[in-house]
């Protein structure tokens, strides 16, 4: 059995461990800082030994150097990205699989917020750890990649198991749902799910992991090949690409 835990990190940065109950194996994906990924393994009693990074941001990977140093944990990231991350101790390229402690890890290339961006699936936990590539609510900006990338990125992730639970970087979830119901302001999901989200942030509870069932309700950049979406941006006829990117446009103005 695989516990799922996050931790908050920064100012609005997540972490996560998953620990397998049998072997004592712990993996962590994304250090966005060692003190308090540090301080909930020593309340568990668990030992760090992967490192699973999801791009090379350095609110992603800046506590690296200190939880290898104090734990000796190896350090797992995309070949494709390996110069701009720490050093690897095992790389994998898109659609590559790997075993943590005897649950199988596939690996997806998901540019689009940076080139080399991947996100790790996880069947076993029902969970995807995307990064800042599919977001609660939204995604990440496009630093790097194009609005095709990005737009193949997302739908290759709407494409899993409805019930994964979406394990992404960032509290960004208030803002990203006070933006989609500007693109659907009827849409009664999102709606439940706005009031929802500041219920939770109320009482300082994190809004991430979400459902992807919610996301592909409610999140409009999942939503942008959906005819009732089109027409609430007049692009009824538009490819699916060009509609995504107007959303992508619209959220960087807002």
């Amino acid at each position: 059995m695989l516990t799922l835990v996050t931790i908050p990190c920064l100012s609005d940065n997540y972490a996560f461990l998953l620990h397998d109950d049998v072997t004592g194996q712990t993996a962590l994906v994304d250090a966005p800082d060692a003190q308090p990924i540090k301080a909930e393994l020593q309340a568990r009693g668990w030992t760090l030994t992967e490192i699973w990074l999801t791009h090379h941001h350095w609110d992603h990977v800046q506590g690296v150097t200190d939880l290898v140093k104090a734990t000796g944990a190896k350090v797992v990231g995309a070949a494709a990205d390996a110069d701009r991350l720490p050093p690897l101790d095992r790389s994998y390229s898109d659609d590559d699989t790997f075993e943590f402690a005897g649950h199988e890890v596939s690996v997806l290339d998901v540019s689009g917020h940076t080139v080399g961006h991947i996100a790790y699936f996880v069947p076993d936990t029902h969970a995807v750890f995307t990064g800042d590539s599919l977001m609660a609510l939204g995604c990440g900006r496009l630093f790097e990649g194009t609005p095709n990338q990005m737009w193949a990125s997302l739908s290759r992730l709407a494409a899993l198991p409805p019930d994964t639970l979406v394990c992404s970087g960032h509290e960004y979830t208030a803002a990203n749902a006070a933006f989609a119901i500007t693109i659907e302001p009827d849409n009664s999901a999102l709606a439940q799910r706005l009031a929802q989200i500041k219920a939770a942030r109320a009482e300082n509870r994190p809004t991430v992991p979400s459902r992807l069932s919610q996301e592909l309700e409610t999140n409009p950049f999942l939503r942008a090949h959906l005819p009732q979406v089109k027409a609430a941006l007049h692009m009824k006829t538009a490819p699916d690409t060009e509609v995504f990117a107007e959303i992508r446009r619209r959220k960087d103005n807002f």
